[in-house]
């Protein structure tokens, strides 16, 4: 017993190294790991982090430039909105909505995807077929109208965006599980099960499941990206986040006005949001790399 765990654990540790390894020589997976890390530290830390209270309004200091600018102070070192709002402090905040949304309405979509995938692939027949009818009929509908749509009907707010974001945004983990699915019950140790009564559940629970996972997380990671981007969207048109909470989409809607005379509203939210999302997808393509056995070898 004490052998085979220490098998098992020179197995793990040298995996660990061989991604370590993998991660040193991608400058993107560096980059897009250090990005998101300090996102994330940035949302979870905010309160301290955070210079002023985001909702503190002060007309007297409103439409502040920049710290470098003319005009500009260093007490706010991105200026303030139209209400005195400080910029830097609002941003800050407004990243732990997106990384909110983002995270859980890719939860929320890669559950109901991968069950409605797994379940098309190991099971086909008619109720494959069903499935996958059901997904074509949602690829043929644009999903940002979708989502206007919906939220149109039942009103914007926090558990309403996630919960519409992920309930549009599950085909493309139902069209890969799929696939996936259907290449690995083929596999001898699939059969094998099969051969010894192994219940359908259990096959898939136990199985098939983990040998999709690490695709599974590689496709999540992306997506995430995607949803803050569509997050943002529904926030500028107005149907996403709503005040008082703080939204980097909300941001630039606010901003949109004052671009030819306060462009620093509209611009760091911007800003904030192209780096995340540029972060997020490098750290999603060295995670491809780790995973896919043809790209360790290169």
């Amino acid at each position: 017993m004490e052998a085979a765990a220490g098998a098992s654990t020179k197995r793990k540790w040298g995996r660990t190294k061989s991604w370590l390894g993998m991660l040193s020589r991608s400058k993107t997976g560096v980059t897009g790991l250090l990005i998101v890390i300090f996102i994330v530290l940035v949302a979870v830390f905010a309160p301290w982090v955070a210079p002023y209270d985001p909702a503190k309004v002060d007309l007297a200091g409103m439409l502040t430039p920049p710290a470098w600018l003319s005009g500009g102070s260093m007490a706010h070192i991105l200026g303030t909105d139209n209400l005195g709002r400080d910029v830097l402090s609002r941003i800050i905040y407004g990243s732990r909505v997106s990384l909110l949304v983002g995270v859980c309405a890719v939860l929320v979509s890669g559950c109901i995807g991968t069950i409605l995938g797994v379940v098309a692939g190991f099971h086909g027949g008619w109720i494959g077929a069903a499935i996958m009818r059901l997904t074509d009929a949602f690829l043929a509908l644009p999903a940002m109208l979708l989502m206007l749509v919906i939220i149109g009907v039942f009103g914007p707010s926090l558990i309403t965006l996630i919960f519409v974001m992920g309930c549009t945004k599950w085909v493309p983990y139902t069209r890969l599980m799929r696939g996936e699915v259907l290449s690995l019950k083929e596999r001898d140790f699939i059969r094998a099960a099969y051969s010894i009564g192994t219940r359908s559940h259990t096959i898939m629970l136990r199985h098939l499941l983990p040998n999709v996972f690490s695709t599974l997380i590689v496709i999540s990671t992306l997506s995430v990206g995607s949803a803050i981007i569509s997050e943002s969207s529904l926030s500028f048109l107005g149907l996403g986040i709503q005040p008082p909470q703080v939204s980097w989409g909300y941001m630039l809607s606010e901003g949109q006005a004052y671009l030819s005379t306060s462009w620093w509203i509209a611009t760091f939210p911007g800003i904030a949001i192209t780096v995340t999302v540029i972060g997020i997808i490098f750290l999603g393509d060295w995670l491809r790399d780790v995973v896919d056995p043809r790209q360790q070898g290169r």
